[in-house]
């Protein structure tokens, strides 16, 4: 395993494109200005020593070692002693729907982007828990099973879209059973479902699935996405809002938040229901109930002795940087005496006079 003890660092590679495009637009400006000058071609007879392609050699060696040295100062680290480690905590699944009602603007930026950032922040607060995410609209779908690597949850995270599943709707029942089977059956402790969604149009096996969930020891949470009032839906196309969603009358449809299904969901699971607004999402209150629940013993193994390992990138980044302060800019002694075209010229050149000249000339 490989690990960044600085990653804070890395950061600092951002900056890779601006000095790419800046080098770019440095070579293009004096392009431009050679040509003001006169022929390019006659330039360069003019200058022959100057070196064309080592400018570009030479900076293609300095972006290579700015990243090795980036690299180093963030300190990669290798995992040499694997050992497993006793862990108290409870298993947590969030379902998280997906449906085009998420869209909605009622929350800024949207109800879709407000729960993923709410599960991001609440996954910083976690420690010894493992988490699992489904994502459901008209269908549920395990995005990612059981885990402790948070970082994974993260990205699994940033990538959710509505796009994702073709079947639209709101199928919290699915959702449900699906985190059931993901469970593991033989427990009937340590198990948490929470739900968030708008609510809207689900179907009518909800409830029933929430209380067989419960009686496998599950507790179910819910949290509410958006507004009583309604919010119309954007519509998008190659990612630039269009208009909102009508109906076949061409009227513009309304989402609200079914917040009376959300409280019988959270009732029948044992839980409780949070409505989201835009500055508290309802988490913080789910963690303090995850924090009432009993807690089990888990045996997950991890690394526990790294070694350094910044020394190599250090090492190859200073390697280079010396390279490139070596190359000149001018060319090399052996390949000025190489002009290859430019000797075809005059052979060229020699070989049009011959046939030019008339036959009394060339006696």
């Amino acid at each position: 395993m490989i690990r960044f003890q600085h990653s804070e660092y890395l950061y600092a590679l951002a900056i890779l494109p601006l000095l790419v495009a800046l080098f770019w637009w440095s070579r293009r400006q004096r392009s431009r200005s050679l040509s003001a000058f006169g022929d390019p071609a006659i330039i360069q007879r003019l200058f022959p020593d100057v070196s064309n392609s080592k400018p570009t050699w030479k900076f293609v060696l300095f972006a290579i070692a700015y990243s090795f040295l980036i690299i180093g100062l963030s300190n990669p680290q290798i995992g040499t002693k694997l050992e497993e480690v006793k862990r108290e905590g409870v298993n947590i699944i969030i379902a998280l729907d997906v449906s085009n009602s998420m869209r909605a603007e009622d929350l800024k930026p949207n109800r879709l982007e407000r729960a993923k950032q709410a599960i991001a922040r609440m996954l910083d607060k976690l420690s010894n828990d493992r988490i699992g995410l489904i994502v459901f609209a008209g269908e549920a779908y395990l995005q990612l099973p059981l885990t402790n690597d948070y970082g994974a949850v993260k990205m699994f995270l940033s990538a959710i879209e509505p796009s994702m599943i073709p079947t639209q709707g709101t199928n919290i029942g699915a959702a449900v059973k699906l985190a059931v089977k993901s469970f593991n059956a033989e427990e009937k402790r340590y198990k948490t479902l929470i739900i968030i969604t708008d609510g809207e149009n689900h179907e009518e096996d909800a409830v029933k699935a929430i209380k067989e969930a419960h009686e496998e020891g599950v507790v179910v949470h819910t949290i509410g996405m958006g507004s009583p009032e309604g919010s119309p839906i954007p519509t998008y196309a190659m990612g630039f809002q269009t208009g909102f969603r009508k109906d076949r009358s061409g009227n513009v449809i309304l989402t609200k938040l079914n917040e009376k299904s959300l409280q019988d969901f959270a009732a029948a699971g044992g839980g409780v229901y949070i409505r989201a607004t835009n500055t508290e999402t309802g988490l913080n209150i789910v963690l303090e109930e995850i924090g009432k629940m009993e807690k089990k013993e888990f045996g997950t193994k991890v690394f526990t002795n790294f070694e350094d390992r910044f020394q190599y990138a250090l090492g190859l980044a200073l390697l280079l940087l010396v390279w490139e302060i070596f190359i000149s800019d001018r060319r090399n002694a052996w390949w000025r005496k190489v002009n290859l075209f430019g000797h075809i010229s005059q052979k060229k050149a020699v070989y049009s006079e011959s046939v030019s000249m008339s036959p009394k000339e060339t006696i």
